[in-house]
């Protein structure tokens, strides 16, 4: 008996071992049929670059499997300008799944006789803002100051964020334009910060009372200043 169950092992185990190599030999197989070839190719995640950019850098061959290793091809789309990750799948029998992560700008700027796309360290992206009409605030002035404010309510405040027009820096310190008001943070702009300043906002708002600025940069209180005249 044990020398039958033995043989019984040994010959799960050879099944077991058969059948995960044909499992990975598969791909290297079904890679030369015709069948498999790329036919069409998904861009996930394409916000403000051009596709035929993206599919330019791909650089796909015409004989191209949707089981070839994409890694180069990754690789290649991880150093196009304004992309900051890159994966590559599939989904037989012809398409070929590009998932792309952009890099995020947070304002527009005057650069030249145009308005470009600026991350939040207020460098450059090289994403064409005619193409892609983001509805961004407009970094007035500051640099990295003020871009990193902004980098800071979009993560912190993604409502107000939506609704700030402009910033700039005074000092130390950086003003966003709300509808037409202003209101003005520290440099190190934190969630408690807009908190505090949103929910004084909305308080005005309730009451009905006018204002022309409200000042969060004081810890524990923010203080607000009537409209001009």
């Amino acid at each position: 008996m044990a020398e039958r169950g033995l043989k019984r092992f040994r010959w799960l185990l050879g099944g077991c071992v058969l059948a995960a190599a044909s499992w990975f030999a598969l791909p290297v197989g079904l890679r030369h049929l015709e069948f498999f070839r790329v036919r069409r190719v998904e861009i996930v995640g394409l916000q403000y670059l051009d596709a035929a950019k993206v599919l330019a850098a791909a650089r796909i061959s015409p004989r191209a499997s949707v089981f070839d290793d994409h890694g180069s091809l990754a690789e290649r789309l991880r150093t196009l300008p304004g992309v900051t990750g890159a994966t590559v799948g599939h989904r037989a029998p012809g398409t070929l799944r590009i998932e792309l992560d952009e890099a995020q700008p947070v304002a527009l700027t005057p650069k030249g006789d145009r308005l470009a796309m600026v991350n939040e360290r207020a460098e450059v992206l090289p994403f064409d803002p005619l193409g892609s009409a983001p509805d961004l605030p407009v970094l007035v002035g500051g640099g990295e100051l003020v871009a990193t404010a902004l980098g800071r309510a979009k993560a912190f405040d993604p409502g107000l964020f939506a609704r700030i027009d402009a910033a700039w820096r005074v000092g130390p310190d950086v003003v966003f334009e709300v509808g037409g008001r202003w209101f003005w943070f520290g440099s190190r702009l934190t969630a408690e910060d807009i908190r505090a300043v949103t929910a004084v906002e909305q308080a005005l708002a309730r009451t009905g009372r006018a204002y022309q600025e409200l000042d969060g940069r004081f810890a524990g209180q923010v203080v607000v200043r009537r409209a001009r005249a």
